[in-house]
């Protein structure tokens, strides 16, 4: 066997571009003279070690940042990892009271905690980080009811806030949040805007055009749109998402190339899945209002969803309230065929759950109360199937459960 040194030319490559991105499966890069320069400079543009930026990542993330109108996108391994890895990013460059700390200067979240407002709706572990994780390193959080602007306003004049953090659509009451409203309180102390757009995806809202600092995802969701990937982004101005990137460098929050090709290919019919998954759920929430045994339906409505969303376009989500609680819920589920009982959400299958046994397992019972989670109540995500199928299996399901 040989032992020469493989040419370093650019024989393993196309001559032409490809159509598709390629996978760039390869943990390290040939280093040159500019990946050495770029390297000194925080290694931080040049492709040279996976963990620092991948072609097939970059590839993903753009697709994203054009969807949501923005600047710069940065891939992470999970929705929460962006979640997690943006807040204490925000919290290490500055609270509103002190100017923003270089990389070079120790982090105040530990030293001197920053401070967060955020929505009480939020998804279960999202609620995790706030309340356990956060609070032990120091951080101060306060949640309120985010469809109460009043009690925004009160919160985050409290006292020096660095982060209002909330869902445009939360899980999983699908409360829609005042963002242009919210983002100017948030503004005028001085506190960043960071908004988790997974269930209103940017096929309905646009977080940034309405004063939102930083967008989260998990790409898991509707953007990837298959249910084969865990994947979270992180969407914002240059200068965000690069400060971002350096703590995905240390924390280890990068995404895998395949798992961000996967990404990239749902991506190419986002718009197309949306479409017909929004039309199913406006039918759909319409049906079930009309049905006796439906206490409840959570779907965005009114004058917020008039101001902040597209028109025509509420989202694939909708969250509804059976009679007898949550007994009857899990015997619906089991009763259905066409929709899958499972966690998470926005693929091409409908998916269905219920909150207190799967998203929210970790809340008290007082504490679904709080947040508006109700005893029988089923989210929904919408898939791209027949949607008279899709009524019907849910009628047949609540027929034969009463």
């Amino acid at each position: 066997m040989s032992d020469a040194r493989p040419a370093k030319s650019a024989g393993y490559l196309s001559r032409t571009r490809p159509v598709v991105p390629p996978i760039y499966q390869s943990a390290t890069f040939y280093l040159d003279d500019l990946a050495y320069k770029d390297i000194q400079e925080g290694g931080l543009r040049e492709h040279w070690y996976s963990r620092f930026a991948n072609p097939t990542v970059d590839a993903a993330a753009a697709e994203i940042a054009a969807l949501e109108g923005a600047e710069a996108a940065l891939m992470t391994s999970s929705g929460m990892a962006a979640i997690a890895t943006t807040l204490l990013t925000l919290l290490a460059n500055g609270t509103a009271d002190q100017p923003a700390h270089d990389n070079t200067q120790s982090s105040p979240v530990l030293g001197r905690p920053g401070r967060i407002v955020a929505a009480r709706q939020v998804y279960g572990d999202t609620r995790d980080l706030l309340v356990r994780d956060l609070p032990a390193l120091g951080v101060d959080v306060t949640m309120v009811d985010a469809t109460d602007i009043g009690a925004w306003a009160e919160a985050i004049a409290a006292a020096p806030t660095a982060i209002v953090y909330a869902e445009t659509l939360s899980n999983p009451q699908l409360d829609l949040t005042d963002l242009p409203t919210l983002a100017r309180l948030a503004h005028a102390a001085g506190a960043k805007l960071v908004v988790d757009n997974t269930f209103a995806t940017p096929y309905t809202v646009n977080p940034l055009r309405h004063g939102a600092d930083v967008v989260v995802h998990s790409a898991t969701k509707f953007l990837s749109g298959h249910s084969d990937v865990i994947a979270g982004v992180v969407v914002a101005d240059a200068a965000t998402v690069t400060e971002v990137q350096k703590r995905v460098i240390t924390f280890g929050g990068c995404l895998d190339p395949h798992a961000a090709f996967l990404v990239w290919r749902g991506i190419q019919t986002f718009d197309l899945r949306l479409e017909r998954s929004c039309a199913t759920a406006a039918r759909l929430a319409s049906v079930l209002a009309a049905n006796p045994e439906i206490v409840s339906v959570r779907y965005p409505t009114g004058d917020i969803a008039t101001r902040v969303m597209r028109p025509d376009r509420r989202g694939a989500m909708v969250a509804f309230t059976v009679r007898g609680g949550d007994t009857r819920a899990l015997a619906v589920m089991r009763h259905l065929t066409v929709a899958s009982e499972a966690t998470s959400l926005g693929g091409v299958e409908s998916l269905v759950s219920t909150t207190f046994n799967s998203s929210h397992f970790s809340l008290t019972p007082e504490e679904r109360v709080a947040a508006r989670i109700d005893d029988g109540m089923i989210r929904l995500s919408c898939g791209i199937e027949d949607p008279s199928a899709l009524i019907s299996d849910l009628e047949q399901a609540l027929a034969a459960t009463v």
